[in-house]
């Protein structure tokens, strides 16, 4: 993902008001009230087992691993998987990726999307493992397929592991982003666009710091939802005061006209420093950030249930 400077400006008014409307519902929410069954140390195993392949790049024995790791698991849990391969065109050529889909049944025809992607950045001078970026939220997202498969909901949730995010050499509007813009396209093909009612999508969710950002980029009334249910739960300090606008996998669908949110952490380390850095290892992973991110999704996803 990256930071988009073209979004950055916003009313400041608008922003006082909006802080002001939160810090008055955080007054009664000061205790954190668990509401999943997310089971922090069992998304931080996942997490730390993703770390243990290594780099995980496309096409990389890494990614090959991973995606094995994935697919079982989701198997196991008796859900629908999809395997989606395609070749993507890169700066680097031709790179095969794939994205794995897994659906959970409901009664309504519309699903949610909750997505991630679970590759890491080429990098061709340090060893990276991107236990944050890459690592966090798609063992976050092997939790939630676990906790929502036991769990009887009205509208299908499709979970989504993202190949190919990431920027082969430098980030541009073709490099990069490759599994989600495959995907969203495949969604057109199929004419199934309209069966999609939201994606919530994860990224970097993992830092013992959790702030995730208030997205301009993101459906303006899915981030508003994201934003109340993190202060229902009393998880108004994992949420930023000030905006950002962010490029990321949610981009394709908010394109494509499907709501889409994006729940990043973009803070992390001092001015994030650990991004893109031999310092994103599994030590600046912390279980308590998954879970509160868990949390907040599955409270997300009884808001658009009732909606």
């Amino acid at each position: 993902m990256k930071l988009d400077p073209n979004l950055m400006k916003y009313s400041l008014s608008l922003l006082v008001l909006i802080c002001f409307h939160f810090s008055i519902s955080d007054l009664g929410a000061q205790n954190p009230k668990s509401v999943s069954g997310i089971d922090a140390d069992l998304a931080f195993a996942h997490v730390k087992k993703l770390v243990s392949f290594g780099p995980r790049p496309p096409g990389s024995p890494g990614i090959a691993q991973a995606q094995s790791y994935i697919i079982s698991h989701l198997k196991k849990l008796n859900l629908q998987v999809e395997q989606q391969d395609f070749l993507a065109t890169t700066p680097n050529g031709s790179v095969a990726m794939k994205n794995i889909v897994a659906r959970a049944t409901g009664e309504k025809n519309q699903a949610v999307i909750l997505a991630s992607h679970y590759d890491t950045k080429l990098m061709q001078n340090f060893y990276f493992v991107g236990a944050n970026d890459g690592g966090s939220s798609a063992g976050l997202l092997i939790e939630l397929a676990r906790v929502i498969s036991q769990q009887k909901r009205t509208f299908p949730v499709w979970f989504v592991f993202f190949d190919g995010e990431e920027a082969q050499r430098d980030w541009t509007e073709t490099d990069s982003l490759y599994g989600s813009r495959y995907f969203v396209e495949k969604l057109k093909r199929d004419s199934v666009t309209r069966r999609v009612k939201a994606m919530i999508l994860l990224d970097m969710v993992g830092d013992k710091e959790l702030v995730l950002e208030r997205d301009l980029s993101s459906t303006p009334w899915l981030l508003d939802l994201v934003i109340k249910s993190a202060h229902e739960l009393g998880y108004g300090k994992h949420i930023a005061t000030l905006p950002k606008a962010m490029t990321d996998d949610h981009i394709p669908f908010v394109r494509g006209g499907i709501s889409a949110v994006d729940l990043v952490d973009y803070s992390y380390g001092f001015d994030n420093l650990y991004w893109h850095s031999s310092n994103d290892t599994l030590d600046k992973v912390s279980p308590e950030s998954l879970k509160i991110t868990g949390e907040i999704v599955l409270k997300t996803l009884d808001k658009l249930g009732a909606k």
